[in-house]
């Protein structure tokens, strides 16, 4: 009897193993729009999960199809580790996307809009309102928005305008040929006019009509010698990604200030259309737009884009349309300290945002602003947002005769004005603001404050996964420690150096560095697994991340999986890597969790042959990370804090049969089913570390120090409060 032959082992550099990186993109977001199809998500969570869906394949058009499209241009052909041309993936992206669209519209006609309307939020026609109604909403569009328009007539003489990225339009067609006059106009929607419209309805607690429904309805009256025969509304999506060379322009911040100016008249790289348009006038719209007509448009029932009708879900309302309101708890070591020092010394603190409060944050680098002891503050700064309290804190520190510094990214995108307003205001402060290093982005998220103690200079550090961002940090999950350990503190110092004074030290004592080692580094622990799963020895990896692309990174957790190594990742987004392949990563698990937070927190555990290594980090496993970016992971050493880690996050993570998806090997998603004997989920990830907040926080709740906040420190804290985003 013959014996059968033997398998065929893929090769690991074959293209097939290889998820394309824009469509796994795409698959993240369908994920986002499936919790606003789930009808277990509270109707307002709902809604919101819509408006995301939007708003994110807004960003991945401005900046993926964008870049995509200039390589198809430029001729560039440098095919990822699938394989695709830029042509090929253009066509795979349309494809992927007009089928989301097109669930998008099914789950807001008829599922998300008549739920609105049952709870009492409508959106309604104008029409249907009573005559007195209609009076007043008329009378309004008069007096407070028909001043504020500019009908366009587009003729040889007013020829097509530039069209704002992201802003509506309307399209209006004249009756006559060119020979009586102009065919088409435009009319722009002012985004200066809030987008929803208040209106009394029968039946609805609240109504609401679009401001675009509201000046289509007197388009007549914008161009009252020509007879109107259609109107729709229209959307562009432009290129919004900006290209800096580091090495022209002596200042950077200037380059930054004209390039953002650029920015506004980007190519066109999508077109979004209410679906009652003529077809004449899509062919119309793309000559003028450069676009392709099947590729690039997409027709949707209207509104366009739902991420500006917030208002439909805001205000008081039962409690059963939104998720669980949750208060983040401050950290109890820190919350009942009277010397905020003296409790750092003692020992690593580990902090989990949102559950635990960033607040902790601010309250530190604030005492170290007002401590006279204090000599010097060095940060990072990639995504501060406006009225930032850290900002501030290190304005007075600067005023205060204190050594600050801070090192500001102004490439962080969609945030360069922001950044570049408090950098500005940052060096009217007295504070040194640098710009990091040239060609690298500074991603890094760094924090040390220098004091004058008893026994010489003491060294505080503060490392995180997320940014310093008082606001997102509400809302996205990260982690991050302070320390005073001597070895991190002296690598810590040895980075700020490195970004002001370009001394690159010898070597690093505990961090790990991007551009300098850091993948090499991964890849070694990844190897180090292998060799000990091939030894017999206890072997394994729990990755969680927002992003997995970098193919060597890929190919060395394959070959982990094939020496026996279990693995499991737990990424949020992007990944490149086809778990479950025959001979291949059959080992391998994929995880996903979509929920109210944003999953953010980079964490890696590597088991090491039983002594296991835990660290966090700023960087994603992505090529952009190790190879243009500034990024630090660091080391969690305590091992308290490690165990924490391993089997209260990542485990319970890994155990979500609630909001938990897994990846197949085809690349598309699944819901993980329910763990429970009766068929109900058994855990939520985000929900028990809301849970374990609480009780940390119940467990030491003995008396919390009376902290004055008084003169300068007091209006560190003064925050303004802002309206909240639907």
């Amino acid at each position: 009897m013959s014996e059968l032959p033997a398998p065929e082992v893929p090769s690991l550099d074959d293209p097939s193993l290889y998820i394309n990186r824009e469509l796994s993109w795409l698959e993240f977001n369908a994920r986002v729009l499936e919790e606003a199809k789930n009808d277990q998500v509270p109707l307002f969570e709902r809604f919101k999960f819509l408006s995301i869906f939007g708003s994110n394949l807004d960003e991945f058009f401005m900046v993926r199809v964008a870049g995509l499209q200039a390589q198809r241009s430029q001729e560039i052909d440098e095919p990822p580790p699938d394989g695709r041309t830029p042509d090929e993936q253009l066509e795979i992206i349309s494809t992927r996307a007009h089928e989301l669209m097109a669930e998008r519209d099914l789950i807001w006609t008829t599922m998300v809009k008549p739920a609105l309307a049952e709870a009492g939020r409508a959106l309604v026609e104008l029409s249907t309102l009573s005559p007195d109604e209609q009076a007043r909403i008329d009378k309004h569009f008069v007096r407070n928005i028909y001043p504020v328009l500019t009908p366009i007539a587009i003729d040889p003489v007013h020829p097509f305008p530039h069209v704002r990225n992201k802003a509506i339009n309307l399209g209006v067609l004249f009756e006559g040929d060119e020979q009586s006059g102009p065919r088409t106009g435009l009319v722009q929607v002012p985004t200066s006019l809030p987008r929803l419209l208040e209106v009394r309805a029968q039946g609805f607690e609240r109504a609401f009509v679009t401001l675009e429904s509201l000046i289509q309805r007197h388009v007549q009256s914008l161009f009252p010698r020509m007879k109107v025969e259609g109107h729709f509304a229209f959307r562009v999506t432009r290129n919004f990604d900006i290209e800096i060379d580091d090495d022209e322009g002596e200042d950077l911040l200037l380059t930054m200030q004209a390039e953002l100016r650029r920015r506004e008249r980007g190519e066109a790289v999508r077109l979004t259309l209410t679906n009652n348009v003529p077809r004449s006038a899509v062919r119309w719209l793309c000559r003028q737009l450069k676009l392709d007509a099947k590729r690039d448009v997409y027709l949707v029932e209207p509104p366009l884009h739902l991420g500006d009708l917030g208002a439909l879900v805001d205000g008081e309302a039962p409690k059963q349309f939104r998720d669980e309101p949750f208060s983040p708890q401050y950290v109890p070591p820190l919350r009942d300290s009277e010397d905020i020092f003296a409790t750092i010394r003692d020992g690593d603190l580990l902090l989990h945002h949102p559950y635990e409060s960033f607040e902790a944050v601010v309250d530190f680098l604030i005492r170290a602003a007002e401590d006279p002891q204090v000599l010097a503050i060095k940060q990072t700064l990639y995504r501060s947002g406006g009225e930032s309290p850290l900002v501030r804190a290190l304005q007075r520190a600067a005023e205060l005769g204190k050594q600050v510094t801070a090192l500001v990214e102004l490439k962080a995108r969609f945030d360069e004005e922001s950044n570049i307003q408090w950098a500005r205001a940052l060096e009217r402060s007295g504070v040194n603001v640098m710009y990091g290093l040239v060609g690298l982005k500074l991603h890094a998220k760094v924090l040390m404050v220098v004091r004058q103690e008893k026994n010489g200079l003491q060294r505080y550090v503060h490392l995180a996964t997320g940014n310093y961002n008082q606001q997102t940090a509400k809302l996205y999950e990260d982690l991050s420690i302070f320390t005073t350990r001597e070895d991190i503190a002296e690598d810590a110092t040895a980075l700020f150096n490195l970004l002001t004074g370009y001394s690159a030290p010898e070597g690093w004592k505990q961090l790990l560095v991007a551009p300098l080692g850091l993948k090499e580094a991964v890849l070694g622990l990844i190897e180090r697994e292998s060799r000990n799963a091939a030894a017999g020895k206890p072997a394994r990896i729990v990755a969680k991340m927002n992003a997995l692309v970098d193919p060597d990174v890929v190919a060395g957790l394959y070959a982990a999986s094939r020496a026996g190594v279990q693995i499991d990742l737990l990424i949020r987004g992007i990944c490149c890597l086809r778990p479950g392949v025959p001979w291949v990563s059959e080992n391998i698990r994929v995880h996903a969790v979509i929920d109210g937070f944003l999953e953010h927190a980079r964490v890696f555990y590597f088991e090491n042959a039983g002594e296991p290594e835990v660290f966090c980090a700023s960087a994603d496993w992505m090529p952009r990370n190790f190879e243009r970016r500034v990024e630090v992971m660091f080391p969690i050493l305590d091992p308290r804090l490690k165990k924490r880690i391993i089997t209260e996050i990542l485990e319970t993570m890994r155990s979500d049969d609630t909001k938990g998806w897994l990846l197949e090997p085809a690349g598309r998603y699944r819901r993980v089913r329910p763990a429970g004997a009766d068929g109900k989920p058994t855990v939520r990830s985000q929900y028990r570390f809301m849970e374990l907040a609480r009780e940390r926080a119940r467990e030491h709740s003995g008396p919390v120090s009376k902290r004055k906040m008084e003169g300068p420190v007091a209006v560190l804290r003064v925050k303004k409060k802002k309206k909240r985003r639907g």
